[in-house]
């Protein structure tokens, strides 16, 4: 969901990596109300993102394109009180969002899901990823009289979807003719007055699955949510499919995939662990991941440790290759979430002790491995090792579960320009000496199709082969530097 802000505010610098967005849908046949449903599954996705959320709901009895929406900046259990939820009213099909933009402005009305009315009715859509030819497709549409009302690309996919749907005798035949001329990351849950739709890039960037309870279908961007609603996992949606949910049951179409590629950050470190993608789990995949640091990297050690929590199950696979003890360095604050407000350069406070501490007892006078699922600036990787040197740590040889970055991402993860990750211009004895480590290795490229058991994969933030060639311009025109 990349942003086009009249005026780019400046956002402040995260160590961390994000992903954009979750996305989660419910079509009840029985004529159960959904909105309650539809807000456990947005908590399951909370860790994708923490700006804002939404949700829009609609009666499959009632009058058609009825659709009520609440959207609001801020978590799910804070934008969403029983009060606001039944204030919804009834509906049997219903879709929601939860995003974290990577540029311009955090406001409300980038919030998802949108609601386009059109000249045959209702469509409400939630996005997650980045679409890299929004800019002509923008100007396509502005050229037609569109006015656009928002600063994100998820609005230009619905009106190309709306405008297909004019000359389409269906909306999911609407959601493929657009899907033709979209280019990029994009896994869609869209809501017609009758139908529940979900669609998929031909390169499967991103991940959506298919649940069912009773007679309920969902749509969600990570199969955890549907372990949180009590639905049974029925399979992924395939790269390119759509998939049509009526009172009938599901259809399925699909574009012919020209090639599969997988975001492998799905696996490292945006997905939560009891997720499955593609019939990979994804604790098995980082476990994996840490086996084969330990064999490439080993070293002698007392104690290995995960950096909470994305770098746990590493540091686990790395305990048991290695036979080195795997222990608990780390007490992490559970009410800090992803994104807190900066202590200030006048504040003594760190951002990282803010959400983590360390246990001296664990890792004094002792040798430690340290595993990390990234390293991108190195500026955090720092600090956690200056912390476990104040505790008393002897040594700290510091493990990253993958390769170095190299590359930006235009597919809807917030990887910095090149000029600001760590390994863009250094040697990793450059890095290891800047973040104060005693020995540092990262997992190895080749790696990365073995830990997900030989999946097609996107590793271009890694190595630079882009499935799709990266955009040229933003949305305004101006060259992409």
């Amino acid at each position: 969901m990349r942003e086009w802000p009249e005026q780019e505010e400046e956002k402040p610098q995260e160590a961390g990596l994000h992903e954009e967005c979750g996305v989660f849908g419910a079509y009840d046949l029985d004529g159960n109300d959904v909105a309650h449903t539809v807000y456990y599954g947005l908590l399951a996705l909370q860790h994708r993102g923490q700006e804002s959320c939404g949700i829009a709901v609609s009666d499959t009895e009632g009058p058609k394109g009825q659709v009520k929406v609440r959207k609001e900046m801020g978590l799910v259990n804070e934008v969403f009180t029983a009060e606001s939820l039944a204030a919804l009213g009834r509906g049997n099909i219903g879709i929601g969002h939860v995003r974290y933009s990577t540029a311009g402005a955090s406001t409300r009305e980038n919030a998802q899901p949108l609601v386009l009315n059109y000249i045959k009715g209702t469509l409400a859509l939630a996005h997650n990823g980045n679409l890299v030819n929004a800019p002509e497709l923008k100007r396509e549409l502005e050229r037609d009289g569109a006015i656009f009302q928002t600063t994100i690309d998820s609005e230009v996919m619905a009106y190309h979807i709306a405008r297909a749907r004019v000359r389409c005798g269906s909306a999911e035949e609407a959601v493929k003719a657009a899907m033709k001329k979209i280019r990029g990351a994009y896994s869609l849950v869209i809501m017609s007055p009758r139908k529940l739709i979900g669609a998929r890039d031909p390169f499967g960037f991103r991940p959506l699955c298919i649940g069912k309870r009773e007679n309920a279908y969902f749509l969600a961007s990570e199969s955890c949510a549907l372990d949180t609603v009590g639905a049974e996992f029925v399979r992924d949606v395939r790269p390119g499919e759509i998939v049509c949910i009526t009172k009938d049951g599901i259809r399925s179409d699909r574009l012919d995939a020209e090639r599969e590629a997988r975001c492998i950050f799905e696996y490292i470190y945006f997905a939560r662990p009891d997720t499955r993608i593609d019939g990979v789990g994804v604790y098995h995949a980082r476990v994996a991941a840490g086996r084969f640091l330990a064999e490439d990297h080993p070293v002698e050690a007392d104690l290995v440790v995960g950096v909470p929590e994305s770098g746990n199950a590493a540091a686990q696979g790395y305990a048991q290759e290695s036979g080195i003890p795997y222990g608990t360095a780390f007490v992490k604050n559970s009410y800090v979430g992803r994104t807190f407000i900066k202590p200030s350069q006048k504040n003594r406070e760190s951002g990282v002790q803010v959400k983590l501490n360390v246990l001296k007892e664990a890792v004094a006078g002792k040798r430690i491995v340290m595993v990390d699922d990234s390293l991108v600036r190195g500026t955090t990787c720092g600090r956690i090792v200056r912390m476990l040197r104040a505790a008393g740590a002897r040594e700290v040889h510091v493990r990253i579960s993958a390769p170095p970055f190299l590359h930006p991402c235009y597919f809807g993860t917030d990887i910095p320009s090149e000029d600001q990750l760590a390994a863009h211009d250094r040697t990793v004895e450059e890095i290891r000496q800047e973040i104060g480590a005693d020995s540092l290795g990262y997992l190895r490229l080749e790696r990365l199709p073995q830990m997900v058991g030989g999946l097609p994969i996107c590793a271009s933030c890694f190595d630079g082969d882009y499935p799709v060639e990266p955009p040229r311009e933003d949305i305004r025109g101006e060259y992409i530097k």
